[in-house]
């Protein structure tokens, strides 16, 4: 839908008529945060998705928890009860994640979704330009935020807006204390004989070789008896090359899930940043959403619930007319990830053993909500006396006094 209602006059430099909120990057928090915005039904949105070619991202596969129905639902593509984890000696840890289920959506699913809430909005716009420029500007009537595209046809446009959500990737990460990556590349993958039980997801197996830093293990997300996407994934310092990878996976669908014969119908490949830095949160009219806005989960790469949660409360903030933005974690759970990532990179405690054992002795539904930082300081302090206590005490005492220093470059940068 290309004309959407006005609450302002139009800009006379380039007819584009203001809007309540443009929304800038059509990845996960950019699409739910339109989709929320549009729900509203009183607001103009114009989302900004890039148009065809190199900038625009590759299919995706996003997960997440959630109880009963929700207004993605129409999106999810599969979703699972049954939990395990595989401890390094292959013991396995299955639990029940009753009332919550693990979702699995991907990005064509949820963009179909979002445009078509879009188009069905009287206020809402999807626009396929470059977003060239952010920034906010000073007029008679305040702050407003201001966005210079570029269309496919070579045409420049300015888009205003009283809000501007800005998802695109930083230009540079804000100085850490500690860093590691989640990289990991997955094949959908179809076997000649069933395979799979498509009421358990494997969320961590760790039957796998560990890297020096961190960890790494096999993630299978079943969708049939012979069909499933299955992950190779290593929180380490950096990404490794696509060989590297193919063997990984190799390996672990030969040697470890013993699948014989299959095809591999489809890859996807990903870096995620697990990082204590301190990203950037508003600049005037503008807000930083998604990765770049800190919505990703330090210690654990979970970014979709916590983008989902910030999609809600700025939604429902904008109408009640109010400009508050609450940031995607709280300061507890970043201090207490900022703590873990230190000790993983350290290699003062041992991840597949830690993470195991989080499955094993904390109840699934406060383990789930922990893992999504919605838990209470109560329910964080008995999940924490679950952690090696002497390692995670030490460094939560020396992480006060080492400083954050900016990310040097990296030959590695060119694998992802």
């Amino acid at each position: 839908m290309d004309a959407y209602a006005t609450h302002e006059p139009a800009t006379a430099a380039t007819g584009e008529p203001a809007s309540d909120a443009v929304v800038v990057g059509g990845g996960a928090a950019g699409l739910s945060l339109a989709h929320r915005l549009a729900a509203v039904g009183s607001l103009t949105v114009t989302l900004v998705e890039a148009p065809d070619g190199p900038r625009r991202p590759a299919e995706r596969t996003w997960c997440y928890w959630d109880r009963g129905a929700d207004d993605l639902d129409e999106a999810v593509g599969a979703s699972w009860t049954r939990l395990r984890v595989h401890g390094a000696d292959g013991a396995p840890v299955t639990v029940e994640a009753w009332p919550f289920s693990y979702r699995m959506i991907r990005s064509p699913a949820l963009e179909r979704l979002v445009h078509d809430r879009l188009a069905r909005t009287p206020g809402g716009r999807l626009l396929r330009a470059t977003a060239d420029t952010v920034r906010t500007a000073t007029t008679a009537d305040g702050a407003r935020a201001e966005v210079d595209c570029t269309t496919p046809d070579g045409r420049r446009l300015t888009l205003r807006a009283r809000h501007v959500f800005d998802s695109r990737p930083l230009p540079a990460e804000p100085p850490a204390r500690t860093r590691l990556l989640q990289h990991f590349r997955g094949w959908f993958v179809r076997t000649d004989t069933a395979r799979f039980d498509p009421a358990v997801a494997d969320l961590m197996d760790f039957r796998v070789p560990q890297p020096r830093h961190g960890l790494a293990f096999g993630y299978v997300l079943p969708l049939a008896p012979d069909r499933a996407l299955v992950e190779y994934t290593e929180f380490s310092r950096t990404p490794l090359t696509a060989p590297a990878y193919e063997a990984a996976l190799a390996r672990y669908t030969r040697d470890v899930l013993r699948l014989g014969a299959f095809t591999v119908e489809a890859a996807e490949q990903g870096v995620i940043p697990m990082t204590d830095a301190r990203f950037p949160h508003r600049d005037g009219a503008v807000v930083r959403i998604g990765t770049a806005g800190g919505a990703t989960r330090p210690a654990t790469g979970y970014t979709f619930a916590a983008v989902q949660r910030q999609s809600r409360a700025v939604a429902a903030a904008l109408s009640a007319g109010r400009a508050h933005t609450p940031r995607p974690h709280r300061r507890r759970t970043l201090a207490m990830d900022a703590v873990l990532l230190r000790a993983l990179d350290t290699g003062r405690i041992d991840g597949p053993a830690f993470f195991t054992t989080l499955f094993r002795d904390v109840p699934p539904h406060r383990l789930l909500r922990f893992l999504d930082g919605a838990t209470t300081l109560g329910e964080d302090w008995s999940v924490g006396l679950c952690c090696p206590v002497v390692p995670m005490l030490r460094t939560a005492l020396e992480l006060p006094f080492l400083s954050r220093r900016p990310l040097a470059p990296r030959a590695e940068e060119s694998h992802r």
